[in-house]
């Protein structure tokens, strides 16, 4: 998936890479150098609590954020609920790159 901010210009790709357990979503600067990583749970239903896909290091041995489905938000509305977290320093195209990431797991996931 390419991410562009303005229309026209990209500021990032997130890329699936086959696993045989775990999503994993590396996530590519406008260069394509993977910068962060998103790891997926082995199940993705979810069906007591959230549903947590860690944003990590490139050798994912540390979690710098998190996009989460968010259950009791759902339960409560007749939307999908998600939640993205990440360090506050983290470049702005790199957020707007995880916040592209979101909308990827949850039609990836999530839509029927």
């Amino acid at each position: 998936m390419e991410v562009h901010l303005p229309p026209g210009t990209t500021i990032g790709y997130v890329l699936q890479t086959w696993h045989p357990f775990l999503p994993k979503l590396p996530i590519e600067d406008a260069d394509r150098h993977m910068i962060l990583r998103v790891v997926g749970p082995c199940w993705t239903c979810g069906c007591s609590t959230d549903t947590n896909f860690e944003v990590k290091t490139l050798d994912e041995s540390r979690s710098v954020g998190c996009i989460s489905k968010q259950l009791l938000q759902e339960a409560l509305m007749d939307a999908d609920g998600f939640g993205l977290q990440f360090p506050l320093d983290l470049d702005v195209r790199v957020k707007a790159v995880l916040l592209g990431a979101t909308f990827l797991i949850d039609y990836m996931f999530f839509e029927k």
